[in-house]
């Protein structure tokens, strides 16, 4: 079996493609440049293994002759489909450990492939994991199934349903595919003068579905955070049917179609299209880097500017051990990363008010506001301008840092603010004492990705030196207390990365129990046979 694809892949270990891998001696540079920096002891880095060197079971699965010209289970397939791109996930793919491959790769090119993909998994009794990006940090694309239940797993990977297909510039709303990547979608509204306006840091490759069953969060701080807030409609091929809502600014007819698959995670069906809010290109815009003595003092500035009704744009306190890390700020100071857009007017009198915020709490802007409007193309100040690209490049940093032996994991969940500082003091100091305990050293940052006037998102980072060959049991170990931590805290177990199969048993203690029934209740009725992604959010009992 042979399907046709892009004649650039990505890497089927880690983050990016193939051909942006760096040498053996660059790796072995770099690897040892971040160790140093991380004030670990020297240690050789790793080389992934060889895609040939991989040991794959036989597929179990044969596709009808029907489907044959859209399916594969060629090696380089079955191994890039096999999990997502978490720490544990990176980890075992380079060593060459594929625990759960598919046994097929499908790539529909319409709904109508995408029905017959769906037919044949419930007739062969085979699991069907919807797969856009595979970027998911959590568990959720990877075939993790019990094999006496299901004959096999199929991928289906919807790569080739990726434009634009209409776009509505009075209402500034566009009809888009779900598997159109961040890239791919931004350039084919470009010419339109429009944006989505949603960057996950995942955007290079992650797609509109993918967001939407995550609902995912996006790059900027206040105001339409969420894809959530971006969704006029949604359409998705269930085994019993389509399911489609209305599209509307806004409806209280009973509860949403659209909210029920925002966040399902594949279980309900494999959303094909979505009819997306749509914002006009920004084209002014101000950034400014504001440093803090302590992050409790940038902590309550950021809640005056969340509650003042500003929306910054960019509003990301980041933490003195996270500033030094990547350079934004080495003076031992925490660092706010301050900016505002517009595709209206100057921001000018924004900036100062927010900055009068920020100076009443001890913040300080050494180099002041920079300012941009069109045609104006000035750098932005150092700063932010470093965390920033620290931000962009951590997922191609990241499979360097596994490479050389750093455990590198990350984190995030909601609190209010009357919880906040207390909360995330808690849960560093659990994170930290897990590192020790495993590593014998290691460190916890913290940065709020996201701000709300009732509180903020935490996002935190742990780095320590890896157990060589016992990287995943260290994972298990410093995942758990870390997330018992913040559950136990009351916070959330995830604000925008997903629950997948990694998060359930946590998810499980944070969601009613009657809500659970009910979503059960629902998968029953449109996946009966329980093919969509068995194991993530809820267990249902097989027809």
């Amino acid at each position: 079996m042979c399907v046709a694809t892009a004649s650039r892949r990505v890497k089927f270990w880690g983050w990016g493609y193939e051909d942006e891998q760096r040498s053996a001696a660059e790796v072995q540079e770099a690897a040892a440049g971040i160790r140093q920096h991380l004030g670990f002891a020297p240690a050789d880095a790793e080389a992934p293994v060889e895609l040939d060197a991989i040991e794959l079971p036989a597929p179990r699965l044969e596709p009808p002759a029907a489907l044959a010209h859209i399916c594969s289970s060629e090696p380089y397939e079955r191994v890039s489909h096999a999990q997502g791109k978490g720490y544990r996930d990176v980890v075992r793919a380079f060593r060459g450990r594929v625990d759960n491959p598919p046994d097929v790769v499908a790539r529909p090119r319409d709904e109508p492939e995408v029905e017959a993909v769906l037919e044949w998994c419930a007739d062969a009794g085979a699991a069907a994991i919807p797969y856009g990006g595979g970027t998911s940090v959590v568990g959720g694309v990877e075939p993790r199934i019990d094999e006496g239940s299901y004959a096999g797993a199929v991928s289906i990977d919807l790569h080739a349903l990726n434009r634009v297909l209409e776009v509505d510039p009075t209402s500034r709303a566009a009809r888009i595919q779900a598997g159109a990547p961040g890239p791919a979608l931004e350039d084919q509204l470009r010419p339109h003068g429009l944006t989505l306006r949603h960057f996950p840091q995942s955007f290079e490759l992650s797609t509109l579905g993918g967001w939407i069953a995550t609902r995912a969060g996006g790059h900027f701080a206040t105001r339409l955070t969420h894809v959530d807030d971006l969704v006029e409609s949604v359409r998705a091929i269930t085994p019993s049917g389509e399911w489609a809502s209305r599209r509307l600014p806004g409806s209280g007819a009973g509860p949403s179609p659209d909210r029920f698959l925002l966040g399902s995670e594949g279980i309900l069906g494999v959303i094909t299209e979505a009819w997306m809010r749509l914002q006009a290109r920004p084209r002014w815009r101000t950034s400014a880097s504001v440093l803090f003595e302590t992050f409790a003092a940038g902590s309550e500035a950021v809640r005056e500017l969340s509650q003042s009704g500003l929306e910054p744009s960019n509003c990301r306190l980041i933490d003195a051990a996270e500033a030094a890390v990547t350079g934004a700020a080495v003076d031992g100071r925490s660092l706010l990363v301050l900016g505002f857009e517009s595709a209206d007017h100057p921001l000018d009198a924004w900036m100062a008010r927010a900055l009068e915020c920020c100076n009443a709490h001890g913040g300080e802007a050494p180099e002041g506001a920079r300012h941009t409007g069109p045609g104006d193309e000035r750098g932005r100040d150092s700063g932010s301008g470093a965390w920033r690209a620290a931000f962009l490049a951590a997922p191609y940093l990241r499979d360097t840092m596994v490479l050389a032996g750093v455990f590198t994991e990350t984190f995030e969940t909601a609190i209010t603010w009357d919880r906040a500082g207390s909360f995330v003091e808690e849960v560093r100091e659990t994170a930290e004492a897990a590192l020790r305990d495993i590593a014998g050293a290691g460190t916890v940052t913290c940065r709020f990705t996201h701000v709300y006037p009732d509180g903020p998102a935490p996002y935190f980072t742990m780095l320590a030196p890896a157990v060589r060959g016992g990287e995943l049991e260290q994972w298990d170990a410093v995942k758990a207390a870390a997330s018992d931590a913040v559950i136990a805290a009351g916070g959330t177990i995830t604000h925008h990365h997903a629950v997948g199969r990694d998060h359930r048993r946590w998810y499980d203690r944070q969601r009613p129990e009657a809500f659970a029934r009910a979503l059960r209740a629902a998968k029953a009725e449109v996946d009966p046979r329980a093919i969509l992604n068995p194991g993530v959010l809820i267990d249902p009992a097989r027809g």
